[in-house]
């Protein structure tokens, strides 16, 4: 346990001990096309990111998520010192009725591991077929930093998690972007995941590479659909009694 770990009644975040000085920290909680999910697993798996942590909560729904036979955390937290980041992806959706508690805990921790700023990665729904990102800040230094990249979503809100985030930086004053990838669906859109990804290597030079997450879209959407009906599956009592599945079975 590291001596930044948080824990109230609601939340707690363990980890072991950040090593990088001032990282800059990106979440990717599911929300719209589940973007920011599948976004942060990719940047994940593309950087080898090292698991150092997670946050749990006692109004997470009774899930464990599990990977090529292991098990893991569903709000998991990953580090790379070489690019001076932290990720927090959550493989579960958080209920707005939660949402500010853990983004009070999340920017807690956050500002005890002495985060630089902070990048939100999510979703937005459009109408158009083409997809975009559209971006948003919480001063104007961190607006000019992304106004040639993006769209900037003049008009409107971000919902969830996202949007609590963003409004807890704004309060603390701690820089921060969202990033929204555009789509047209509710379903999983690894699509709109690479273009937010694109953004984020024109930004801080990460170098992504997200082919495999185009060639692989189709295979991803299924997976993750499986997962939110699980999840959803947990959180919705069924008649004559609550009834197991499996992940993936």
């Amino acid at each position: 346990m590291a001596e930044t770990d948080y824990d109230d009644n609601n939340v707690k975040i363990i980890t072991t001990e950040i090593q990088t000085e001032n990282p800059i920290l990106i979440e990717g909680f599911p929300g719209i096309g589940l973007v920011g999910n599948i976004a942060s697993q990719q940047i994940i798996d593309e950087l080898k990111m090292e698991y150092v942590g997670s946050i749990d909560s006692r109004h997470f729904p009774p899930i464990a998520v599990l990977y090529e036979g292991l098990i893991n955390m569903p709000v998991r937290i990953y580090e790379s010192t070489e690019h001076g980041m932290v990720m927090v992806v959550s493989d579960i959706p958080i209920n707005p009725v939660v949402a500010y508690d853990i983004s009070k805990a999340l920017l807690s921790w956050a500002q005890a591991i002495n985060v630089k700023e902070i990048v939100s990665l999510a979703g937005i729904a459009t109408m158009s077929e083409e997809h975009k990102v559209f971006g948003a800040a919480t001063n104007m230094d961190m607006l000019e930093k992304i106004k040639d990249k993006v769209e900037l979503f003049q008009m409107g809100t971000i919902s969830g998690i996202s949007g609590s985030i963003m409004g807890e930086c704004l309060v603390r004053e701690i820089p921060a972007i969202s990033l929204l990838g555009s789509t047209m669906s509710q379903n999983p859109d690894p699509r709109a995941a690479a273009v937010v990804i694109d953004v984020l290597n024109l930004l801080y030079d990460y170098k992504i590479n997200t082919e495999g997450l185009i060639e692989q879209a189709e295979k991803i959407e299924i997976e993750m659909q499986r997962l939110a009906e699980d999840v959803r599956t947990t959180e919705q009592p069924t008649a004559g009694g609550r009834k197991e599945f499996p992940m993936y079975g």
